[in-house]
């Protein structure tokens, strides 16, 4: 079977995406019409279906997506020399919330293995986490890793030591720079892994950050906020907080956010404050006493079957490209659909990257208030960037743009699929805890790390992360599952890639397989049957989102 060329996404569009490379002059035949194309376009780029005169709009996913800034004749190249960023108005328009569910008959009556907490909800993981509330505290979390997690068992496997030491032989024997570099360094097996004292316990991760103190008191109180997600997030057994005590994150911050997530908080907590216990030997001490204990009464808990509603799924992208918006966002969206219809919740983040599709999902919204707010936060997070010298406009990064995403509003567009069609349930700002079934639009950053830390933050326990160019990030407490839009990334990385859905691209299977094929992937991730490759690598990334400027 023949590869299709290309693609038009949307009825009203008035460009196509190259689906390969297609050489200049290639005869284009769609729709009873014949043109040549007039350059090379690669694949992932796109080319105009009429010509263009400047200013006119460009239609992508059936939305403005830019402005020509020159003549583009049909055929001609959609690129950052031809066309600038542009995206629709928006307003309170009617509720539009009536969508076709889709079939979940092949899911009906299953459950994943996870781990009930006293409030209802169910994770997918028993960690325990070690966090401080200032950066003060940063060593003495260092210190308590290096005492606990190799005792524990949990210290990761892969160790790149004994590729060091053959260097170090190289260079005792004489050799040269050039010949240390061109050197075949056979990679050393992975030492066996320490057994875990405690079964039950997947991992204790330790958390550091440069927040705390120095900064504004808004920022204070969400830090707390985002510690106090972490703590009450269904992946999380317990935690350890160690605090100075002259910061501006109180412990009592701390622990009001606590309670604003889960007013019957019972989960083991350890607090410490440094200035009140006395010595550096004491705070350990009894960190290291308190903790052990937590992790006893943690061990305690085992996997019992859950349904899936009960299911938090985090949806992000990073490293994204051309075929983003038209493989895996989409089948993503398609899972979120699948989720939703059974109960489930899903969270739907990074708010650069909703430019230009914010009357759709404003019109999705539930209710006129949360559509409302929906738009406020938009509205103020782009005059915030833009009054700073960067709106929305600049988030498109060199590798977005190099692979076809020229524009924030085409990238925007296609990162939205992965919301699917279902209405909007709940509108957050970062730390907002997700609360209801559904989908959720919760205000982050674009930036993958910040983003996902929010999700987790915000009750994500399980993250579906879409990248077109290859990306590592992870999370320290929810499985991050790598889904790759394009086979070429997926062979070349599959250190990173968990789901190839580059077989939508290449037309092996449906935009709906792909969907039900990654959700069979989420609930053995889920039972702690499968492992992601972000999880085995020990991938724990962590960045708390100044609310300043972050795209």
């Amino acid at each position: 079977m023949q590869k299709q060329q290309f693609l038009k996404i949307h009825p009203h569009d008035n460009v196509l995406v190259a689906l390969q490379n297609l050489a200049a002059g290639t005869v284009i035949n769609f729709e009873g019409d014949t043109f040549a194309l007039t350059t090379d376009i690669a694949a992932k780029h796109k080319f105009s279906l009429t010509e263009l005169k400047a200013g006119d709009e460009i239609l992508m996913y059936g939305v403005l997506v830019g402005k020509a800034t020159l003549e583009i004749p049909k055929g001609g190249p959609i690129s950052i020399e031809t066309v600038h960023h542009a995206s629709g108005e928006f307003h309170l328009g009617k509720r539009k919330t009536e969508w076709h569910q889709p079939d979940t008959s092949k899911f009906e009556g299953r459950t994943f293995m996870g781990y009930h907490r006293a409030d209802g909800s169910v994770g997918t993981g028993n960690y325990w986490v070690v966090i401080p509330l200032v950066f003060c505290e940063n060593r003495n979390i260092n210190v308590l890793k290096e005492a606990l997690s190799e005792k524990l068992g949990y210290k990761k496997a892969k160790s790149y030591e004994a590729d060091v030491d053959q260097l170090i032989g190289l260079y005792q024997a004489g050799k040269s720079v050039e010949e240390i570099i061109n050197a075949d360094i056979q990679a050393a097996p992975d030492k066996a892994k320490s057994k875990r004292l405690f079964k039950n316990i997947d991992g204790i991760k330790f958390l550091t950050h440069d927040m705390g103190c120095g900064c504004n008191r808004s920022d204070a109180q969400t830090l707390c906020g985002l510690i106090a997600g972490y703590i009450t997030n269904p992946n999380v057994a317990g935690a350890t907080i160690l605090s100075l005590g002259c910061q501006n994150a109180q412990v009592s911050i701390l622990q009001q956010e606590i309670q604003a997530r889960d007013a019957s908080f019972s989960k083991p907590l350890v607090i410490l404050e440094q200035q009140k216990t006395g010595t550096e030997a004491e705070l350990m001490q009894q960190a290291l006493k308190q903790t052990f204990a937590g992790l006893v009464k943690a061990n305690e808990t085992e996997r019992q079957p859950a349904p899936l509603s009960k299911l938090c799924i985090g949806l992000e992208c990073g490293g994204s490209d051309g075929f983003s918006g038209i493989s895996a966002n989409p089948a993503l969206g398609y899972v979120s659909d699948l989720l939703v219809s059974m109960g489930g919740s899903v969270i739907l983040s990074e708010f650069p990257e909703l430019c230009g599709v914010e009357q759709e999902l404003s019109d999705r919204c539930v209710d006129e208030e949360k559509a409302n707010y929906f738009m406020q936060l938009m509205t103020t997070y782009n005059a915030r960037a833009e009054a700073d010298g960067s709106g929305f406009y600049a988030n498109p990064s060199p590798g977005n743009i190099r692979d076809g995403l020229i524009t924030d509003a085409i990238k925007s567009a296609g990162a939205a699929k992965k919301g699917g069609t279902s209405p909007v349930a709940d509108v957050l700002d970062y730390p907002q805890k997700a609360t209801k079934a559904g989908l959720n639009l919760l205000c982050t950053p674009g930036s993958d790390v910040e983003s996902t830390t929010a999700e987790v933050g915000s009750g994500a326990t399980v993250v579906l992360f879409t990248t077109g160019l290859g990306t590592p990030t992870g999370n320290p407490v929810t499985p991050v599952i790598k889904l790759s839009t394009n086979t070429a990334t997926a062979v070349k990385m599959p250190d990173i890639i968990d789901i190839n859905c580059g077989t939508i691209i290449e037309g092996e299977e449906t935009i709906q397989q792909a969907g039900e094929r990654i959700l069979d992937y989420v609930i053995q991730v889920a039972s702690g049957e499968a492992e992601p490759k972000a999880v085995q690598l020990g991938q724990d990334d962590w960045i708390p989102w100044k609310r300043g400027i972050s795209l």
